[in-house]
């Protein structure tokens, strides 16, 4: 037996009829005659060589098994028909298809996730990508193409193809664990040039060259702030860590913050940053404006 293919009309009939319980309901509901609503069925049951609904000895339409089983497929073609209308018509109106975002390591958990929340249900129709980078890995993306939109640290110089913005900022403390040797008392300056210092290492050739807040020659670089946090918690070397990350470490004396002469905690400066040739449209303005207003918001650092 060669079947047919439904329409995408036939199974809106075909849905409209098992949730409303019956054929007049779905004629009501879809502004139809019932008897266009009948014919659509029959139409339907003839292509697939099935019977859908049972219609004989009640008045409600019951569903077959052979209904049953094709209504989850029936429902999901009508959704994602839905969600393409949908998604064009945002198109038409401006509305991005997709945003890629990349964030910068520093950026804090609790700003990120209620923003990315409240967008995923602002946007339905938006496709959002999320990356976690460090220091010149987040603009490395924006240039490789690879990110619409970058919440970037002030590690990289100004670049002529880019376009940014400030919109928070970071503290950055120095911390060693209460056993550490600078961690004792007064420190001199140049004490800390004699232990070992944790630093943030960067996977781009962007910075290559520099350094920022290195002070001792001896240093063990990581690409994961949840490793340096953990390596200084167990008392190797010290380092600089963003303070809501380790502020209940302080308060709870598994970490010191440490007084160095040299002061090489900073204010690090957060900056939504876009191509200049990729204006950001809608979609991205709004994270950028949701970010900038969670940032201000976030309890101090």
């Amino acid at each position: 037996m060669k079947l047919g293919e439904p329409s995408l009309d036939q199974l809106r009939i075909f849905l409209s009829v098992e949730e409303e319980g019956s054929f007049g309901g779905a004629a009501r509901r879809m502004g139809r005659a019932v008897s266009a609503i009948s014919y659509g069925i029959q139409q339907m049951e003839a292509q697939l060589g099935v019977t859908l609904f049972a219609r004989e000895g009640s008045r409600k339409p019951v569903l077959t098994e052979a209904g049953r089983g094709l209504l989850a497929e029936a429902r999901a073609i009508a959704e994602a028909s839905d969600a393409m209308l949908a998604k064009t018509r945002s198109l038409h109106a401006g509305l991005e298809s997709d945003v890629s975002l990349v964030l910068d390591v520093m950026v804090p958990g609790d700003v990120t996730a209620p923003v990315l929340r409240e967008f995923r249900r602002m946007f339905p129709t938006v496709a959002l990508r999320l990356n976690i980078e460090a220091l010149g890995a987040v603009t490395a993306c924006l240039l490789e193409g690879e990110a619409h939109l970058a919440v970037a640290g002030p590690v990289v110089v100004a670049h002529p193809a880019l376009e940014q913005q400030a919109i928070g900022e970071i503290e950055l403390v120095p911390v060693a664990a209460p056993d550490h040797p600078l961690a004792a008392g007064t420190i001199a300056p140049g004490d800390s040039r004699h232990h070992l210092q944790l630093v943030l290492s960067d996977r781009s050739p962007l910075t290559e060259g520099r350094e920022f807040s290195v002070l001792s020659p001896q240093t063990w670089r990581l690409a994961d702030l949840g490793a340096k946090h953990s390596l200084l918690k167990e008392g190797i070397g010290w380092g600089n860590m963003p303070r809501h990350l380790v502020r209940e470490d302080i308060a709870a004396g598994r970490l010191v913050e440490l007084d160095l002469p040299e002061k090489p905690g900073a204010s690090y400066t957060l900056s939504a940053t876009w191509r200049r040739d990729a204006r950001p449209g809608p979609a991205t303005s709004w994270l950028i404006d949701a970010l900038r207003d969670r940032l201000a918001r976030c309890p101090g650092n």
